[in-house]
């Protein structure tokens, strides 16, 4: 049987990874990672986007080795995933060209916020502020 710290292990590092597949994700499924017409590289925000995401992915994954010396790092994601999901969920619903978003990136970080913050739960591990 896997242990919760395991779990949260796994979980860090699918999280990390996902987060660094972004750009090809966008490649093979634009209307659900992908803001924009045309390609990914046709856009300045959007692969500034993915510069930080593939940071946190990679960190992410780092974390996984010894999560509890990364809590903040952990809760970051989950927090900024919930924050960015909400954002990204109002805009999507308000613009039908957008609508591929409400079943392809925001879904995703809300459960990844809500996988890495139950497990970070499961743990004792609570945000500090």
């Amino acid at each position: 049987m896997i242990g919760k710290y395991s779990l949260l292990q796994i979980a860090l590092f699918g999280f990390g990874l996902v987060s660094c597949l972004l750009y090809p994700l966008s490649i093979v499924w634009p209307s659900g990672w992908s803001w924009h017409a045309g390609p990914p590289m046709a856009s300045h925000y959007f692969m500034m986007i993915v510069g930080v995401y593939v940071t946190l992915g990679v960190f992410l994954m780092l974390a996984a080795r010894n999560p509890a010396a990364n809590a903040s790092l952990i809760w970051f994601a989950v927090v900024s995933s919930v924050v960015h999901a909400l954002i990204m969920a109002v805009q999507a619903a308000g613009d039908p060209m957008q609508h591929g978003h409400l079943v392809g990136d925001v879904p995703a970080l809300l459960v990844g916020a809500v996988v890495l913050g139950g497990l970070m739960m499961a743990q004792g591990q609570r945000p500090s502020v």
